[in-house]
């Protein structure tokens, strides 16, 4: 490692090092372990039941701690953490190399996937990745594997250029698409050994364009679940009950009707809304003009993004930004009782189910919020028809609570600002998403001291969970530099 005074400032020739850096790696390791990655089905527990038999899950935790190990770090030290029943973690510490540095910077990070979905292009799938005009395309690369990756990367970038940086903590769990419910144990096993906790960089978030560095200032939270309407014990003729037995979908709709105006898509409990505070509505603006109309064209409309035959719920960037960060919101993921088109006989069915994946504005209680969920789904059902809700999650942690960043402190808004302009040429954005990390409430709950850079990869078309996901590689190139370069502001 080269000598260097850790008093002075980063020289822009040091930032340029660090980009420089970080695309060789990305190019020589990083890309080679996520195309492997990719290829692994390890679909978080909430989609595959089986994960510990199947052994994808253990596959990917092994080869990201290999990889890691692999690196030479000096001073890592690497354990994959296991509690019984629980999907494992992987931590890792490198000690501080800043003198005098009692401060612990962590790193978070995971490695579970969302199921496969339908809709991939033909010459792209799931777990065939592909890459192609700087896009890594396959389920997770984006959403998350590359984080443990890119993490070590900027380490080696700092250290390589003979830059200090605090002891880094890595924390990289592998159930997070499943809602973190293995999360809080883990911390309570490891909270000793994070130690003083200044900044936490999160990199499972998004971008607003590919064009500078987005800092996530809010997450949402989430109640998901199965809504289940049952009428009969079998299915039976529609000609010959229809009109007598009530239809389980209708009274499944008429329950959606106490949720959810459905001419609007606004939630109609006054609980699950909160006041929007004012520096949020003021970075709200900002980034609307940053964005303008990408706000609501981004996305893949069936008419195309022109405003023609499909239209989004608004075409005001500034609501367009509010509606998917800080207003609840339900969507139907997954239908159960309904047969394929090509079996649907003329029968009544016995009953519905949705699958219901309700986002909920950042200082809404997630748990309360599920309970409250219940209890409005469930009551006084039409016909006394046999309705249930079981939401997803754990006794005592049934949802997922949303977040809303801390006041930056002046050291790292400069941080930020000045990696933005070194890495992007661009000044930093700040920007809500609509997406939940459950971490993010926890550590700030246990270090409500702790500064919090959030950020990721999923920018514009990206499409994580969908059809056709990929990791923008040029842009994850220069946020990998641009993470190194704000550790090494740390005061």
């Amino acid at each position: 490692m080269n000598a260097r005074d850790p008093l002075l400032p980063l020289q822009p020739d040091e930032a340029s090092a660090l980009g420089a850096f970080a695309d060789r790696r990305w190019d020589e390791a990083i890309v080679p372990a996520l195309t492997d990655y990719i290829a692994i089905p390890a679909k978080s527990p909430m989609f595959d039941a089986d994960w510990q038999a199947h052994g994808f899950i253990e596959r990917v935790v092994r080869d990201a701690a290999s990889w890691v190990e692999s690196r030479q770090v000096p001073g890592l030290t690497l354990e994959v953490v296991r509690l019984p029943g629980r999907t494992p973690v992987i931590f890792f510490e490198i000690p501080a190399t800043k003198p005098g540095s009692n401060d612990t910077v962590v790193m978070y990070g995971h490695l579970d996937k969302q199921p496969e979905f339908t809709g991939w292009r033909k010459d792209l799938g799931p777990w065939t990745p592909k890459y192609e005009g700087g896009l890594l395309y396959g389920r997770g690369g984006a959403d998350d594997g590359y984080a443990v990756y890119a993490a070590i990367t900027a380490v080696e970038a700092l250290q390589t250029q003979g830059l200090t940086h605090p002891r880094i903590v890595g924390l990289i769990e592998s159930c997070e698409e499943s809602g973190s419910h293995d999360l809080p144990p883990y911390l309570d096993a490891l909270r000793t050994r994070l130690g003083n906790v200044s900044l936490v960089v999160c990199l499972d978030s998004g971008a607003g364009n590919y064009d500078q560095l987005w800092l996530t200032t809010s997450l949402r939270g989430m109640v998901s679940g199965v809504l289940k309407v049952e009428i009969l014990t079998e299915g039976i003729h529609s000609g010959d009950a229809s009109g007598v037995v009530p239809s389980s979908f209708r009274v499944l709709r008429n329950l959606l009707d106490r949720l959810e105006d459905s001419s609007t898509g606004r939630l109609l409990p006054e609980s699950f809304h909160c006041r929007l505070p004012t520096d949020r509505a003021e970075q709200v603006r900002a980034a609307a003009a940053i964005l303008g109309e990408a706000t609501w064209k981004t996305f893949p409309w069936t008419c195309g993004a022109d405003g023609g035959a499909t239209l989004p719920t608004t075409t005001d960037p500034v609501e367009a930004l509010l509606n998917r960060t800080w207003r609840p919101t339900l969507s139907v993921t997954g239908v159960d009782g309904f047969p394929e088109m090509t079996s649907a006989g003329n029968v009544l069915r016995p009953f519905t189910s949705f699958k219901l994946s309700l986002r909920l504005p950042p200082l809404v209680d997630g748990h309360q919020a599920s309970l409250q969920l219940k209890t409005l789904l469930e009551d006084n059902a039409p016909y006394n028809a046999k309705v249930t809700f079981h939401p997803d999650g754990r006794a005592g942690a049934l949802g997922a609570n949303g977040w809303n960043a801390p006041t930056l402190a002046p050291w790292l808004e400069t941080a930020l600002n000045t990696a933005s302009q070194s890495q992007f040429g661009a000044p930093v954005g700040y920007i809500g998403q609509g997406g939940t990390i459950p971490l993010m409430s926890l550590l700030q709950q246990g270090f409500p001291a702790a500064q919090m850079m959030v950020c990721g990869v999923l920018g514009p078309k990206s499409n994580a969970h969908g059809p056709n996901e990929f990791l923008h590689v040029p842009y994850a190139k220069r946020l990998t530099a641009a993470v190194a370069q704000v550790i090494a502001a740390c005061p």
